[in-house]
């Protein structure tokens, strides 16, 4: 994306009016939304993709009950995870949005990032999920406390993203979008503890908890907790461009408000040119 915006700064005394006609403006052109610490994040983010698969799919042993199907682990436990982490993120910008009555843009931007890429990766839960349990249940879908709690929580955060796209200023999407994310963070708890709420076929979590008999190979689990780093690292480096793709778009939605006043305030004096001698407004 390429954007073109006028810069104010600069301007000597005396120099031309910005919204005034034959203007002199000097621009400057954002063609991309990289930097130096988002190249290196992105070859830190393929590397640690890459040992990911390496050792899930070739390295990594299968499981003494489920198989070679345990594979599907190291995506889906790194898919809800992302997804846990962007809509508390969101859930953190928006208190910001809202923190004493004041409107930071910024926050907004990444919460609206954040939701965006949690939604991708809650798609892709639930798609992994469903091919997991086509393996394991026999079915693509059952009706179960965790899955469907998951796909009302997938549901929710496509309606956050719908408000997000309500008409209005940049300010009053702030505000009304942070209301949303704050009340719909509350679905996470239930999503996580619904297998303990509710009689499930879901498993319980088992690596975390101290309490279960089930106990991973040491290959098994250290690359468990490496797809949790990949995953982040790809979280990181998304939400980072998303957001300044977000900061674009709504530099050039503002760009062409301004226009439109400057074309408008041209037809206005010309009005009162015709006017002044003695034509039809």
């Amino acid at each position: 994306m390429a954007i073109t915006a006028p810069s104010t700064s600069g301007t000597a005394p005396g120099s031309p009016d910005p919204g005034a006609p034959g203007r002199a403006t000097v621009t400057h052109t954002v063609t991309h939304t990289g930097t130096a610490f988002t190249r290196w994040l992105g070859v830190a983010t393929i590397v640690s993709m890459a040992l990911v698969a390496a050792f899930g799919f070739f390295f990594s042993p299968p499981d003494v009950v489920q198989g070679e199907s345990v594979r599907m682990l190291y995506i889906h436990v790194g898919t809800i995870w992302v997804a846990y982490i962007a809509f508390i993120l969101t859930a953190i910008m928006s208190a910001g949005v809202l923190w004493k009555g004041r409107t930071s843009l910024t926050l907004d931007r990444i919460a609206g990032a954040s939701a965006e890429i949690g939604v991708v990766f809650m798609a892709l839960t639930l798609l992994a999920g469903a091919l997991w349990g086509r393996i394991s249940w026999g079915k693509f879908w059952v009706w179960d406390a965790r899955v469907t709690t998951t796909a009302f929580l997938f549901i929710t955060y496509v309606g956050y993203l719908a408000v997000r796209e309500l008409g209005g200023s940049h300010q009053q999407r702030a505000r009304r979008s942070a209301v949303v994310a704050l009340l719909a963070v509350l679905e996470i708890p239930l999503v996580h503890f619904s297998v303990k709420l509710w009689r499930s076929v879901h498993q319980d979590a088992s690596v975390a908890d101290r309490t279960s008999d089930v106990t991973l190979d040491g290959l098994m689990l250290f690359t468990l907790v490496l797809s949790l780093v990949a995953f982040s690292l790809l979280f990181l480096w998304w939400v980072l461009h998303r957001q300044r793709v977000l900061a674009m778009e709504d530099a050039l939605e503002d760009r062409g408000l301004d226009l439109a006043l400057v074309e408008r305030r041209r037809e206005a004096e010309l009005d009162a040119q015709r006017v002044a001698r003695g034509g039809t407004a």
